[in-house]
């Protein structure tokens, strides 16, 4: 694989990177609710989310859903029943009643570990993005190199840019903090009617 093949791969991943979707909602989220550095989980999640897409096309499962109208419905109702579940869990949630980045805001290793959940689950429950990467990577891929060093340069490359992405975002999103403390109910509501949004939409979606 030549650099300039590379190069062209990492500004189409930035591009995909900052294409709006559920994982970015979900860290600008727990962001905004919790801080940072606990949303690192979140971001991490996700991450390894997407590396293992990425892994699926490449060894076919995107052309499996492509072509298979059962595999695909299962697939697709799987990923919105969990999407719109996620969305009810965030719509009923109390508003957060402490300041984002003060301890006791995250204490248990637990939560910590449901956000890095979360973020997985996320990012692997939409078999559009799988066909998405199945679509996508055929594009750069180079007969005749090994399926280990190709998933480590596209798989490896792409979570590094959605991973920074997504790290901006929490970043970012704690600067609403302030506002949080006084519509932290009404966000909550906004976020969750989101994901139970695109929960609805996926169920529509065909190969």
């Amino acid at each position: 694989m030549s650099v300039e093949l590379w190069f062209v791969y990492l500004v189409a991943a930035i591009g995909l990177s900052l294409t709006p979707g559920p994982n970015g909602l979900l860290t600008l989220t727990h962001g905004a609710c919790f801080g940072l550095r606990p949303t690192i989980y979140t971001v991490l999640g996700g991450g390894l989310g997407f590396f293992v897409l990425i892994a699926a096309s490449l060894a076919g499962m995107g052309a499996l859903l492509a072509a298979s109208e059962h595999a695909f419905t299962i697939a697709k109702w799987s990923g919105a029943c969990y999407l719109v579940y996620l969305g009810v869990r965030v719509w009923r949630s109390p508003a957060p009643g402490i300041a984002p980045g003060s301890q006791g805001a995250l204490p248990q290793r637990a939560n910590r570990l449901r956000m890095f959940n979360q973020g997985f689950l996320v990012a692997v429950s939409n078999p559009k993005g799988l066909i998405f990467f199945a679509a996508f990577l055929p594009q750069f891929i180079v007969a005749g190199d090994s399926y280990v060093f190709q998933l480590l340069v596209f798989g490896g490359t792409f979570v590094v840019v959605e991973v920074a992405y997504e790290l901006l975002l929490a970043g970012m999103a704690q600067r609403i903090a302030p506002w949080l403390a006084r519509h932290g109910r009404w966000f909550n509501r906004a976020t969750g009617g989101t994901f139970i949004g695109v929960g609805a939409v996926l169920t529509t979606a065909s190969r």
